[in-house]
């Protein structure tokens, strides 16, 4: 399980678009968030450092949760 920080979500419009580019990498991913703690949870088979770009890149800067 991947977690990212994801600082710039606040509503459920954001959260879909994270979802949606994420899964657009990986459609076989399975994508959870929490928007009150603007964390996002990817099983995935792509690198944490992938997914965090990806979400970037999306308009949502996202850091890979240590």
């Amino acid at each position: 399980m991947i977690e990212l920080t994801v600082e710039k979500m606040k509503c459920g419009g954001c959260s879909a678009n994270v979802e949606r580019a994420v899964k657009a990498q990986d459609p076989a991913a399975q994508v959870q968030i929490d928007l009150a703690q603007k964390l996002v949870q990817v099983e995935s088979t792509l690198p944490a450092a992938s997914l965090a770009k990806t979400i970037s890149e999306a308009g949502y800067p996202a850091q890979v949760k240590a």
